[in-house]
């Protein structure tokens, strides 16, 4: 006789997600949720949305905190209608306007930013560089994060970097040459320039790295993000989303 467990009617709160900045990103967030849900016997509640990754890259180029918060407000209260109780956006980026965002939204906002700071702490993680789009390379993570020091990429690996990351989120794919040129550029800051890790600021970077294949010291955003995100909506310490 075949034994199968029965899931938990006791669900968690119902979790609003903005999607679509980019779309590998917002995939790699339901997967790793759905399946941890479901790993503990629990289904997830969640609502998603869409939104536009050109709109957002528009109002952060143009500097428009205010807007692109009232952008982003406009689906967490379209997430709020429908049933949702905490909003998360799965995106480092759009982080920029965190302040202005938890400020106007109807629902409280997990950011990506507070299990950033509580990991880096506890591995006394002291000098950092950043991998992501141009813009959080050279945000120096938006003054979040205290006394940790972002170090400077040169310009072509600035250039480089950010190539490869808009790639990724526009297709959701990821190559053996982005692999290999991001692979080499993480060991090269971290021989010419000491960094204690390299930060993964952009979840579409789990489409090319992950603990199988990385061979260099890194702070992941988004494996950090969805375990506090986990903790939130199910009420335990969980450490992993897998």
């Amino acid at each position: 006789m075949i034994s199968v467990a029965k899931p938990s009617t006791s669900n968690g709160r119902c979790l609003g997600l903005v999607g679509g900045l980019g779309v590998g990103a917002t995939i790699h967030y339901y997967d790793k949720l759905a399946k941890a849900h479901e790993a503990r016997g629990r289904s997830l509640n969640i609502v998603i949305v869409h939104a536009e990754i050109s709109r957002g890259f528009a109002y952060m180029e143009a500097n428009d905190r205010d807007g692109l918060a009232e952008y982003l407000v406009g689906y967490i209260r379209r997430m709020e209608a429908a049933g949702a109780e905490v909003a998360v956006v799965p995106a480092v980026t759009p982080h920029f306007c965190i302040h202005e965002l938890v400020a106007r939204s109807p629902l409280p906002i997990l950011s990506i930013f507070d299990p950033l700071r509580r990991e880096l702490a506890a591995r006394n993680i002291r000098r950092i560089a950043v991998f992501g789009t141009r813009f959080v390379i050279q945000s120096a993570m938006f003054g979040e994060l205290g006394e940790v020091e972002v170090v400077d990429l040169a310009p072509p690996e600035v250039d480089q970097v950010h190539r490869h990351y808009v790639e990724l989120a526009r297709t959701g794919k990821a190559t053996p040459q982005q692999y290999a040129d991001l692979t080499a550029v993480a060991h090269e800051l971290i021989q010419r320039e000491g960094v204690d890790a390299i930060v993964l600021a952009g979840t579409d970077l789990s489409l090319l790295f992950d603990e199988t294949n990385i061979t260099f010291p890194y702070v992941d955003c988004a494996a950090l993000h969805l375990s506090a995100i986990l903790q939130d909506l199910l009420g335990e310490n969980s450490q992993t989303a897998d």
